[in-house]
């Protein structure tokens, strides 16, 4: 049993208990590559095809199905089921994310941004709701309803992500409110938001998600000031929302990520 502590700036915030069995990845090699089992379906959205990796957890599926995991790529990285201790960007601590969630029961799903690239959730001229992006999403969450990546639990269905995927989060909950049951936000801001060019509308979706959000206080990508923005507006609104902020870290996944986002779905069942 392990006892995992949410602070920022020394101030305790939250503690969960959570407990976890044998992992189902593996760890090789001098730079510790970890390697999750995955597969691969295409899902079509109106004009491509885009190969969205899943992995499921080992044993007896839940009654209700397992629930889920979305984790959105940042930009130009697509989310992979092994890497390398030396990946830029914190790239070993998604994979760290990965297994912490199999290994709690969590299935998940990666999608990829077109061509690899970014989501457009914040791409200035374009319109969301007429994006390929969204018509993407829609065909998405149909097809994890009907069972295309096994029996999922669609009333405990989480989005997290980093930078562009971490914005792409966000807009889960502005786009498609009601389908998420809470979101972790990583080095980013709220959906529309373009690094420091953040302007947080005042009125927040009243069904908007319990929201997680971790960033690093040197990230001159996108500024931790853009987030917490986005963090004071939810409470605010009386939303359930902690932050988590790493003194020493830019724009990364941070080395806290997997224990504190594994958690905060886990106290969102």
């Amino acid at each position: 049993m392990k006892n995992w502590i949410l602070r920022i700036a020394g101030v305790l915030i939250v503690t969960v208990n959570v407990q976890a069995k044998e992992s189902m990845c593996t760890t090789t090699g001098m730079l510790d590559r970890i390697t999750c089992p995955s597969k691969s379906v295409d899902i079509a959205g109106p004009h491509l095809t885009r190969a969205v990796k899943y992995s499921v957890p080992e044993g007896k599926t839940p009654r209700g199905g397992w629930p889920t995991v979305v984790i959105y790529q940042g930009s130009f990285f697509e989310v992979e089921f092994s890497r390398q201790r030396l990946m830029p960007f914190g790239g070993y601590n998604e994979i760290r994310l990965i297994q912490s969630l199999l290994d709690h029961g969590f299935a998940v799903i990666a999608p990829p941004a077109i061509s690899g690239v970014a989501w457009m959730t914040n791409i200035i001229g374009v319109t969301y709701e007429t994006s390929e992006d969204f018509y993407f999403v829609e065909e998405l969450l149909k097809q994890m309803k009907a069972g295309t990546f096994g029996k999922l639990n669609i009333k405990r269905l989480y989005a997290t992500g980093i930078s562009s995927g971490g914005y792409h989060s966000s807009r889960m909950a502005v786009t498609f409110p009601g389908t998420f049951k809470a979101l972790a936000v990583e080095s980013a801001s709220y959906a529309n938001c373009k690094g420091p060019l953040c302007f947080v509308p005042e009125q927040i979706p009243e069904n908007h998600p319990p929201t997680l959000f971790l960033h690093g206080e040197l990230d001159t990508v996108v500024p931790v000031t853009t987030m917490l923005e986005y963090h004071e507006r939810l409470k605010a609104a009386g939303i359930e929302t902690e932050a988590f902020v790493d003194v020493t870290a830019r724009h990364q996944w941070i080395d806290e990520a997997p224990e504190l986002i594994t958690n905060w779905f886990l106290a969102h069942p």
